[in-house]
């Protein structure tokens, strides 16, 4: 291929990186191997991903998918209601990619929840629009379980490791979607003030109601919440009938978000919508935290991909730009930046995969209620600043859209917000631990294994203890459930990574308000971020 002309005649151009090469960011990415064996993570299909996304040139897609937004058609030439979202053929390519892999099927078809999670961190640098629906469609297995009679029908497509975007009923289907319409305007995260109503017709229930966010509204089911005669209840809405008649959806319009713009997200009305209980009446909430259970795995390990994509461009930059007679990898405030943001990243990879972990082994169930929690919280309030200091490495050329760090800037905050903003998250964690004993003593067990491999750690822990020796106040959630989320960080990676003690001294000890105010051996902590150790 032809390389672009560099003598301009005006100037040459010169001390400029070009591009990031494409890589398999599986096999280019030593740590994220290294954490996902340790969570018991499957090589192969993480392999074969890795493989595709280089081969379809799964980057460019991403581009596309984001250049041409989706475009909301209510109506067809003659007025006749269609309701249907129009995408880029990118858009199905990648989500073709990501089922087929079987981001949201491997888990229930024999394979690893930490699989799964590795997946989901591979493909957010890709384009984390696709990966909404793909994660609520991995994490809706488990509501359409509490109805043996839905689940028989719903199951098998939705773990088919296919992808199906026709518009025809689930039982034609070779692969399904499923999205979630949750929340109304007079509630958000407190959505026992739903007000959409739920009237039994013998066959089922009819829902009318208005719906302020609809995630992936061209999915072909969402789980929603709404008023049955016996209180808030779980249902599964499907968009189409079995006759082939569209169910009463109303797609109002999409919202216009500052980023996650590939994916369609809606305002919805339902007019006597036809809808399968899930569960007993009353107990909405109860059958619907299983899909959030879920989701929250996924908003948890996201902000690692994120991080990892960020920080993969910044150290492009750093080791072909050139400032004062060095390289900038070679400037020692430099490398101390870059290492302060790489210990972030690796923290939150490292709980990430723990987490998964124990996704895939029942018997830590209570462990994992809790510590998904910590998870998402920490890793998502460090992404913002990982990922703005990343687009500052690269001064001016980080702002231009040229560039990948844009787009993930403007996904950073996204995680931190879905399944739970991080007060809804901090009361979560708090009324786990009040109210399972089991969590709270898994959680001790866990943090207390970590004591004897470093003496930082080990002090902070019993400060942190002195300090709560129960449960916080609610004013002070924050701090305590940052902390806490902190150690627990820590006490993984001082099991399972070599920079274990450098985070535990930095993070647990005194610590600067920015990026690189910290004393830090850049070089071990960097040697993993390039891939060299």
């Amino acid at each position: 291929m032809a390389q672009p002309v560099s003598d301009l005649g005006t100037h040459e151009v010169t001390n400029q990186p070009g591009p990031r090469p494409a890589v398999d960011p599986w096999a280019a990415d030593p740590v994220l191997r290294a954490h996902a064996a340790a969570a018991g993570g499957e090589d192969a299909p993480l392999a074969a991903l890795g493989r595709r996304i280089v081969e379809t040139d799964a980057m460019a897609l991403g581009e596309a998918a984001r250049r041409v937004p989706p475009e909301l058609v209510q109506f067809d030439r003659a007025g006749r209601r269609l309701d249907e979202v129009r995408f880029h053929p990118a858009y199905h390519d990648l989500m073709a990619l990501g089922l087929e892999a079987g981001y949201a099927a491997g888990p229930w078809r024999g394979g690893r929840h930490a699989t799964h999670a590795a997946m989901v961190y591979l493909m957010t640098g890709v384009e984390p629009g696709v990966c909404c629906p793909m994660t609520m469609t991995y994490a809706a297995v488990p509501a359409l379980r509490t109805d043996a009679d839905v689940a028989a029908v719903w199951e098998p497509p939705m773990t088919a490791a296919a992808y199906d975007p026709r518009a025809v009923p689930v039982g034609d289907k070779r692969g399904a979607t499923l999205g979630m319409a949750m929340t109304e305007k007079q509630g958000g995260s407190d959505v026992r003030a739903n007000a959409t109503t739920a009237e039994p017709d013998g066959r089922g229930y009819r829902l009318t109601g208005h719906k302020w966010f609809c995630s992936a509204p061209m999915s072909d089911g969402f789980l929603t919440l709404a008023q049955a005669p016996g209180g808030l209840t779980c249902f599964l809405v499907p968009r189409w009938l079995p006759d082939g008649a569209r169910n009463g959806i109303r797609l109002m319009r999409l919202k216009d978000k500052l980023g996650n713009r590939a994916n369609a997200s809606a305002e919805i009305e339902y007019i006597r919508a036809f809808a399968h209980r899930l569960g007993e009446e009353g107990q909405g909430v109860r059958t619907i935290i299983r899909m959030v259970h879920h989701t929250r795995l996924d908003t948890a390990i996201a902000p690692a991909g994120l991080m990892r994509w960020a920080l993969a461009e910044a150290l492009h930059w750093c080791e072909g730009r050139t400032a004062f007679q060095k390289r900038l990898i070679d400037q020692p405030l430099m490398r101390t930046v870059l290492a302060d943001l790489a210990l972030d990243w690796e923290g939150a990879l490292a709980l990430g995969m723990r987490v998964a972990a124990a996704f895939d082994d029942e018997g830590q169930g209570p462990f994992a209620r809790v510590a998904v929690a910590l998870a998402k919280f920490l890793a998502n309030k460090r992404a913002v600043p990982v990922i703005g200091e990343a687009m500052e490495v690269l001064g001016g050329m980080g702002y231009v859209e040229d560039t990948p760090l844009p787009m993930l800037y403007r996904e950073a905050p996204l995680n931190g917000i879905w399944e739970g903003s991080g007060n809804v998250i901090c009361l979560d964690i708090l009324r786990t631990l009040g109210r399972e004993p089991a969590a709270r003593d898994a959680l001790e067990a866990e943090l207390a294994e970590a004591r004897p491999a470093s003496l930082a750690y080990g002090t902070a822990l019993s400060e942190f203890q002195a300090r709560w020796p129960g449960l916080p106040d609610e004013a002070e959630a924050r701090a305590w459930a940052e902390r806490l989320a902190t150690l627990l960080t820590a006490a993984v990676l001082l099991r399972t990574s070599p920079v274990g003690e450098a985070y535990a001294a930095s993070r647990l000890g005194e610590r600067g308000l920015v990026p690189g105010a910290v004393h830090l051996d850049a070089g071990p902590i960097l040697a993993r971020l390039t891939g060299a150790a």
